[in-house]
């Protein structure tokens, strides 16, 4: 009895899928973007955030920014005096290299007391990826 190629090929690719992972974008706030009148905790809820995944932060530049911060001086709304992010463009990405807490809120005056600033926790490891598709007994690979 021959084994198939394309039969030792669907192999080898479902045992490789689990360890095959894509970074994910997430853009803040979905279409409202990183701006005032937006939940965070609510646009957070619910999503993971992987090592390897990508922030964006969208906004009219010029009438926002976004800063990391600690815990402390997200919970008091403190901006830094470091530029922690360099340039803000309005077009604003940040890979998650790191697991854990990560806090970010916007400098402009007022905006993190009105709700402007995220909170989420990245978790080490890949994303899953998805499920293989067995092929059916019609399908030819």
């Amino acid at each position: 009895m021959a084994v198939s190629p394309s039969l030792v090929v669907f192999a080898i690719v479902a045992l490789m899928a689990p360890s095959i992972s894509l970074a994910e974008d997430f853009v803040v706030g979905d279409d409202a973007g990183w701006s005032l009148g937006v939940d965070y905790d609510a646009w957070a809820e619910g999503k993971q955030f992987f090592v390897g995944d990508n922030l964006v932060f969208q906004y009219t530049a010029g009438a926002h920014s976004v800063y990391k911060v600690t815990g402390d001086e997200f919970q008091n709304c403190i901006v830094p005096s470091n530029m922690s992010l360099g340039s803000f463009t309005g077009n604003d990405t940040i890979k998650m290299a790191t697991a854990g807490n990560k806090w970010y809120i916007c400098g402009v005056s007022g905006h993190c007391e009105g709700g402007q600033k995220l909170k989420i926790t990245v978790l080490d490891g890949a994303a899953p990826a998805p499920a293989p598709v067995a092929p059916g007994p019609d399908s030819t690979f």
